[in-house]
């Protein structure tokens, strides 16, 4: 069993971050503009400029600080899309490079309260490939990252406890709260359908079993 350590490792959503950027960016920069205006099925209404533009800009908002009240809010993620409207598609992919690059050492010195926007990061670029029918979308190298800080995050919101027997993963994993009466629920299938539930993402077309808990249950971003 593959369990997360108690002790938070503050260099973890930097490191998920540089590795998914240095994944994602020349991809991008591969793409034709046409592209970017296709749709990201996983964020209904949203294209895949909206999602580059939302995620470079959450990521702005971490390296300058402007983090109140209302920051990542759906107003706030809609306003920042439209801030970016009349920006180049290049324009944002370079806002996004910075931001994957910068935010790291600011998350790092934080508390491990924004270390869950490196997550969502991570998630997104899975969107993003998803959209283009790339392959590696929510897998990839970042994926044993990507695995201890869900661990972690959904053991500290007292999540509900799951074990997960993953196909591609040669331990076990743990995720969510420790199970206090009963058994935990159970899952078994791919590492990314793992993610892919947990972010409320499509899984249609994959195998997997889940057993003690409804896929609904699992979403920590909902």
């Amino acid at each position: 069993m593959t369990d997360t350590p108690e002790v938070r490792d503050p260099e973890l959503p930097g490191r998920l971050l540089a590795v998914e950027r240095d994944a994602l960016v020349p991809l991008l920069r591969s793409r034709p503009d046409a592209d970017f205006a296709l749709p990201a099925a996983a964020c209904p209404g949203w294209t895949v400029r909206d999602v580059l533009a939302h995620c470079s800009a959450a990521l702005m908002r971490v390296v300058e600080g402007r983090l109140g009240r209302e920051a990542f809010s759906p107003e706030s993620n809609d306003r920042d899309i439209a801030e970016r409207a009349g920006w180049a598609n290049a324009r944002v992919v370079d806002e996004l490079e910075r931001g994957m690059t910068e935010a790291g050492p600011v998350i790092a010195r934080g508390d491990g309260r924004l270390d869950m926007i490196a997550l969502g990061e991570w998630v997104h670029a899975g969107d993003v490939r998803d959209a283009w029918k790339e392959p590696g979308a929510y897998a990839g190298t970042g994926l044993p990252d990507a695995l201890t800080l869900l661990a972690r995050i959904t053991r500290e919101k007292g999540h509900l406890p799951l074990h997960a027997d993953l196909d591609d993963v040669d331990d076990p994993v743990r995720l969510g709260a420790a199970a206090a009466d009963g058994p935990p629920a159970r899952y078994i299938g791919g590492a990314a359908t793992l993610l892919r539930l947990y972010a409320g993402r499509p899984v249609t077309g994959v195998t997997y079993e889940l057993a003690g808990a409804r896929e609904t249950e699992l979403n920590i971003f909902g």
